[in-house]
């Protein structure tokens, strides 16, 4: 189970790089190395597409802390995309995530 999410900005230069220190801070926050991976961007109608995997360990660590308490959602996957998304969002991100795989 390593959830791959999609995320998409007009800006990328900008946000690659809130994205990844943001990042960087839930993996401290978690205790967690290498907890995600940032594939190749790739740009379609003046947007600029980029996924994310967080990884399995990173993942459990999110779900059992407690951080992602109030996240909206029925299903756990739901409610990790809402909460990955407001975690970016908190650390000055305005990309647009989509869960693409949750299992």
């Amino acid at each position: 189970m390593n959830p791959l999410f999609q995320l998409s900005t007009r800006s990328y230069e900008k946000e690659i790089l809130i994205v990844r220190q943001a990042l960087v801070d839930l993996e401290i926050e978690c205790n967690v190395q290498n907890g995600y991976t940032i594939e190749k961007p790739f740009e379609k109608f003046g947007w600029t597409f980029f996924n994310i995997q967080i990884s399995e360990e990173l993942a459990k660590r999110i779900e059992k802390s407690g951080i992602m308490e109030g996240a909206l959602g029925y299903k756990i996957g739901e409610q990790m995309t809402n909460f990955i998304g407001h975690y970016l969002e908190t650390k000055g991100s305005t990309v647009r995530i989509k869960k693409i795989d949750y299992g």
